[in-house]
């Protein structure tokens, strides 16, 4: 398939936020011991994978897995914050319990998945955050026709990515996964995104609870 660029999407390992449920947004926070060890666990099943390029998100929980996973194929990682997280603004650092009281009139939009709502304090709204992940993920298509790419951002990210490749509305309730450092790989040609594999968790020992982006 010389035209079509393949994509496998890796979100970040677990952090001591993802374990307390809050959102992270572009706050940067590193991963915990567990992430560090679902990094390398994907670091062991990609291996024979022939990937020519790897990009992150340049947040520090991004970018510490793709540089575990690019170790093994001596690839550099090319940073991009058109990767990051969606922008929660003061909703970040937050749990959604704690959301809706300290911002009673945003709570509910945000948690209905309302496109075009925007998170108080300087968010973005569904619908600009997706056209920032879909834009860059089709850049990359563009730039790398025929070559396999890895890819490791955020949940947030692989959420948008999915709904492109499936044609799920980003109004639509979630009922697909977002598991830290899972593999989910899709296409990218002529004839638009097409969805391979999703959620790919063999190489994890130990799985964790759907968790907030």
């Amino acid at each position: 398939m010389p035209h079509i660029t393949r994509i496998c999407l890796v979100r970040h390992g677990e952090t001591a936020w993802n374990v307390h449920r809050r959102l992270q947004g572009h706050t940067d926070i590193p991963l915990n011991a567990r992430g560090l060890a679902q990094a390398r666990a994907a670091a062991l099943a990609l291996r024979r994978e022939q990937f020519q390029h790897v990009y992150s998100s340049d947040l520090l929980r991004a970018a510490e897995t793709a540089r575990i996973i690019a170790t093994p194929h001596a690839l550099a990682v090319t940073l991009a914050p058109q990767l990051r997280e969606r922008h929660f603004g003061g909703v970040q650092g937050l749990t959604w319990e704690e959301a809706e009281q300290r911002f009673p009139d945003d709570y509910a939009p945000l948690r209905a998945r309302v496109p075009d709502a925007v998170p108080p304090e300087g968010g973005e709204s569904l619908t600009v955050f997706s056209a920032r992940i879909v834009g860059y993920l089709n850049e990359l298509g563009q730039r790398h026709p025929g070559e396999t790419l890895l890819v490791v951002c955020h949940g947030g990210c692989l959420d948008v990515a999915y709904r492109a490749a499936t044609g799920k509305p980003l109004a639509a309730a979630r009922d697909f996964p977002l598991g830290n450092a899972t593999l989910n790989w899709i296409h990218i040609g002529a004839q638009g995104w097409a969805l391979e594999r999703w959620d790919d968790d063999a190489h994890l020992v130990e799985t964790s609870e759907e968790i907030s982006i």
